[in-house]
């Protein structure tokens, strides 16, 4: 039994990790920014948390550490987010080695070495190399696509799939890419961490069928019940076009899709049979990695996404001087029901995705479309479970912040602003039944957050109120 610190426990992969490393008896400590996202997870009591990030202090977190997993990935955050990167790396090695732990096992991305790999890629490589050139042990996998519900390839390409029977192609569709089950990544990583001795070294993994992006589409279509799609490739569509298109019709937003599909011109299959003979053979076909993910998505049972981390892209963080941020505009409304407190909450935890947002829907929608061109996350990522919320769930083109049972639900907004927004409520109980207070608060950055806050207030009186009314409704229905 180790004990194992893992980073990135909130995020898609490592919120699936953890369980299985309690599971082998392990004993797991987390290193996360914003701990309250945590809260929810079946296995928190089993975990020991500890506040913070790659970038901060360490000591607390590398403390008595046998194995660190080094599972972050700042993807997009930033124009200079691949040197970020590596900073990070490094500082993140150079603590391993003054706490003295024992070996770091990280997950990477596949692809040859050369001045034609992506840059998405060739940061992952350099994270890779960071981390091995000191004196902790380090083993370094290397994955291509990785299908699970949830995961950013699976969404993308379900979307992409499901949405346009026929679709007009870049030339990258025909690259070869050896994908591989979420299963059997984590299945490589309890191996690289449990083993007596560590895997030194890089091992590229993947799954047993190497295809095209175009033969992943029509798989993808026959498992779904769906009839073959039609792919037209051009020359013409830029990685960037490619980008703002997926960003339009997937739940991935353009600047986390630009990165993505820039590394979709590499081939990324593996190249040896290291892991084959060390680590032994994948256990899924590609075919039942998609039939899983299907699975588990139309039964909403979809333990960690990739939308689970947070998207910095989408945070305005304040730059303008004191005289010019501390304003906040605020558009509040109060309504009286007859529903208990609990069923109001429950009314609140059910709005978006399906749902919707009960008044002016074609207003919301034209706002996420509008967000979706400008590289915003849009509406098309709907919810993780249509009833129920926790801290750090996405809502469409918000995520939850704050969250009180039976009293408080606050949203931040993700999509892209001259500033910070938030949607919450308050629930409070009076002798003449419940109160619901709802408040959009708007926080401006500079001239430009003030003229958006005054253009899009008519709107408001479109949607705001319908929004109350409709969450009412629904309590009283309950």
């Amino acid at each position: 039994m180790s004990r194992v610190l893992v980073t990135g426990a909130t995020g898609y992969v490592g919120g699936r990790l953890v369980p299985r490393l309690i599971e082998e008896g392990h004993q797991v400590r987390c290193l996360v920014r914003t701990p309250a996202k945590l809260a929810a997870a079946p296995w928190r009591e089993e975990v020991e948390v500890v506040a913070g990030s790659v970038d901060g202090p360490l000591a607390e977190a590398m403390r008595d550490v046998d194995v660190a997993v080094y599972l972050v990935h700042g993807i997009g955050d930033g124009d200079d987010w691949a040197a970020k990167e590596s900073r990070d790396a490094r500082h993140f090695r150079e603590a391993a080695e003054a706490a003295g732990v024992g070996r770091i096992v990280y997950l990477g991305g596949m692809g040859a070495d050369g001045r034609a790999l992506s840059e998405h890629l060739t940061s992952r490589h350099d994270v890779g190399r960071e981390l091995a050139a000191g004196t902790v042990p380090v083993t370094e996998l290397r994955a291509a696509v990785i299908i699970g519900s949830g995961s950013a390839s699976f969404e993308m390409l379900r979307y992409l799939v499901e949405v346009l029977p026929v679709m007009v192609t870049p030339k990258w569709v025909t690259t070869k890419s050896q994908p591989i089950a979420i299963s059997d990544v984590l299945n490589y990583l309890v191996t690289c961490i449990s083993s007596p001795e560590p895997f030194t070294g890089v091992f590229e993994i993947g799954g047993p069928d190497v295809v095209s992006y175009a033969e992943m589409m029509d798989l993808y279509a026959a498992e779904a019940g769906l009839s073959p799609r039609r792919l037209i490739p051009v020359p013409f569509l830029t990685p960037r076009l490619s980008s703002h298109w997926v960003g339009l019709v997937t739940p991935v937003p353009a600047s986390l899709a630009r990165p993505l599909v820039d590394s979709l011109v590499n081939e990324v299959v593996v190249r040896d049979t290291r892991t084959l003979e060390m680590l032994g053979a994948p256990e899924r076909s590609l075919r039942e990695a998609i039939s899983l993910a299907l699975g588990r998505t139309s039964r909403h049972d979809v333990p960690t996404s990739f939308t689970d981390a947070d998207l910095q892209p989408f945070r305005a963080y304040a730059t303008d001087p004191s005289w010019a941020g501390g304003t906040e505009l605020v558009d509040e409304r109060q309504r009286r029901s007859r529903a208990s407190a609990h069923d109001v909450f429950a009314a609140l935890c059910a709005v978006g995705g399906e749902t919707g947002w009960y008044s002016g829907e074609w207003l919301w929608r034209l706002r996420g479309l509008v967000d979706q061109v400008w590289g915003g996350p849009g509406l098309r990522r709907g919810r993780r479970h249509p009833s129920e919320l926790r801290v750090g769930d996405y809502v469409d083109f918000w995520r939850v912040d704050e969250l009180v049972e039976d009293q408080f639900v606050r949203l931040h907004a993700e999509m892209r602003l001259p500033g910070e927004a938030w949607l919450e409520w308050r629930i409070t109980t009076a002798a003449d039944g419940t109160h619901l207070v709802q408040r959009a608060r708007f926080k401006p950055r500079g001239l430009l957050g003030r003229l958006y806050w005054y253009a899009v207030a008519p709107f408001h009186g479109l949607v705001f109120p319908g929004l109350l009314r409709g969450i009412v409704a629904d309590a009283e229905a309950r």
